[in-house]
């Protein structure tokens, strides 16, 4: 069953489709570099703790981070090896800041060690499959990379799969679809009976003719249904996804989970079915090479923890044109230095552009008040204000404005004529208002430890104050017990006759 869109999203652009990550070609194995770089941190929430030591040989799949407490992921050996050490590396991290990582040399045999398979996982407690996804590290694999077992802990009624790549250049999806339809479906059975939706809609774009073909030809659950929608940028953020299949908004301020949906990325439903049928942990993705800076661009299967200059030479290398290298796509992806960084689980694109396809940096010119930024908003923003109030960091506005509504998706930045580095701002706003809020719930936390500190001071204090009371009458208790002895005697109580 195909479902139409019951509504489309505010903004957004159409962009100039580049298929050369959405080719037919069959997705490419990478081969393991000589060294696998695993950053503890490659997942929203805490870091995870290392639980392997320098010199200890693992196993495929064999746990090396644990979880903290709260928000995390585990993280497992992507390959059967040798761990040759624990120590700060350069991660793909907007801060830029090196993150410790567990360096794993392959020993070239790729011994596994897999979870016990879950045979009737329909049958099977929700609260077991959701251990199964956080002990098999799972994650959001479009981006995000939340834990998926978090974002499955509250019952919805609307389980969507998000498979609309909307940017440029990226086809990891695509290709998974088309070769893996199977376990896509399977997929969304795990994860619609996990969180008890009792609709499904597997959402793609109408650019991606194979995927569509390939999801036709699997049997659907029932309950379950294809939507097929525009390509149209953002497409596939959340929220828009959410307005144009279901008609509702997320409210300002809210979540999806306040409307009873969830919404998934294929990959992410795939590897749900492997970590719960087969026991896989989460150690590789499918990853697309593009632009026009490769000599093979194409969809690669990627152990995590492979370097960048490594899946690049697997496509061929750099073409002599090549002049930026980014991590993601032409508008949300990363912008990255060198090519030393790993390939992480968020990672779904490494894009290399040329000077043609790269927009020159522009002197930014004064804002004319065109309107187009409010025009490609997806969501409704006011950006030329937002951008006021965040080069003064007006607080009241900018939450007023609704900055943190913001989904960084660039459309603003593509059509300003004066070169603002609109999104630049938000991102600065973002992260000051974050530091401040820390500040204020840290000022805040000490102020509660003051108070608690002196209240149990006073109250020792009094306790003191008492017992020293209690032993300056101790004396007087001790006269009045002699006075009560010796006036029995006079009286002749109590003396024996001679």
């Amino acid at each position: 069953m195909i479902a139409r869109p019951l509504a489309r999203f505010d903004g957004g652009l159409r962009l100039p489709g580049h298929r050369a990550g959405k080719d037919a070609a069959p997705i490419r194995p990478c081969p393991l570099p000589p060294l696998l770089v695993v950053p503890l941190l490659q997942h929203a929430g805490a870091p995870a703790l290392p639980c392997v030591e320098v010199g200890q040989t693992v196993q495929r799949g064999e746990p090396i981070g644990h979880a903290p407490s709260g928000l995390g992921a585990a993280l497992h050996a992507p390959c059967s090896g040798r761990v040759r050490g624990i120590e700060a590396r350069p991660v793909p991290h907007p801060s830029g800041l090196a993150q410790d990582c567990v360096l794993i040399e392959p020993d070239g045999h790729d011994t596994a060690a897999v979870l016990p398979p879950i045979a009737d996982w329909i049958a099977a407690p929700a609260s077991t499959l959701l251990d199964r996804l956080h002990a098999a590290g799972l994650v959001g694999l479009g981006g995000a990379a939340f834990p998926t077992d978090a974002k499955l802990a509250v019952p919805r009624h609307t389980l969507i799969l998000n498979g609309a790549e909307c940017e440029p250049w990226i086809g990891c999806d695509d290709a998974l679809l088309r070769e893996r339809a199977a376990e896509v479906i399977d997929g969304a059975r795990l994860l619609a009976r996990i969180v008890g939706a009792t609709r499904c809609i597997l959402a793609i774009e109408d650019d991606m003719p194979q995927a569509l073909a390939a999801l036709r030809a699997q049997p659907l659950p029932p309950g379950c249904e294809l939507a097929v929608l525009p390509a149209r940028y953002p497409q596939g953020g959340e929220r828009q996804l959410i307005q144009a299949l279901t008609g509702l908004e997320v409210p300002r301020g809210g979540l999806p989970r306040d409307l009873g949906v969830v919404v998934q990325n294929v990959a992410t439903a795939a590897a749900a079915w492997r970590a719960v049928a087969l026991g896989e942990a989460l150690v590789e993705r499918v990853v697309t090479v593009a632009g026009p800076g490769v000599r093979r661009p194409g969809n690669f299967r990627v152990r995590i923890g492979t370097p960048i200059a490594w899946l690049i030479e697997q496509a061929g290398g750099y073409t002599d044109s090549a002049a930026r290298l980014l991590l993601g796509g032409p508008l949300m992806g990363l912008a990255l230095p060198h090519d030393e960084f790993p390939v992480t689980k968020g990672s779904n694109c490494v894009l290399v552009l040329d000077a043609h396809t790269t927009r020159d940096s522009q002197p930014e010119l004064p804002c004319i008040r065109c309107g187009e930024c409010s025009r490609v908003c997806p969501a409704r923003l006011l950006p030329q204000q937002l951008q006021a109030y965040a080069r003064v960091l007006d607080v009241a506005q900018l939450d007023a404005h609704g900055l943190f509504d913001c989904i960084e998706c660039g459309a603003c930045d593509q059509v300003c004529p004066s070169h603002i580095p609109l999104v630049d701002w938000y991102r600065y706003a973002k992260a000051e208002l974050r530091a401040r809020g820390a500040a204020d719930a840290e000022a805040k936390a000490a102020k509660r430890r003051f108070e608690s500190r002196n209240a149990r001071l006073e109250r020792e204090a009094a306790e003191q104050a008492a017992q020293r009371a209690a032993k300056a009458a101790a004396p007087d208790a001790v006269q009045a017990a002699i006075e009560r002895a010796r006036k029995k005697r006079d009286s002749g109580f109590g003396i024996r006759d001679s």
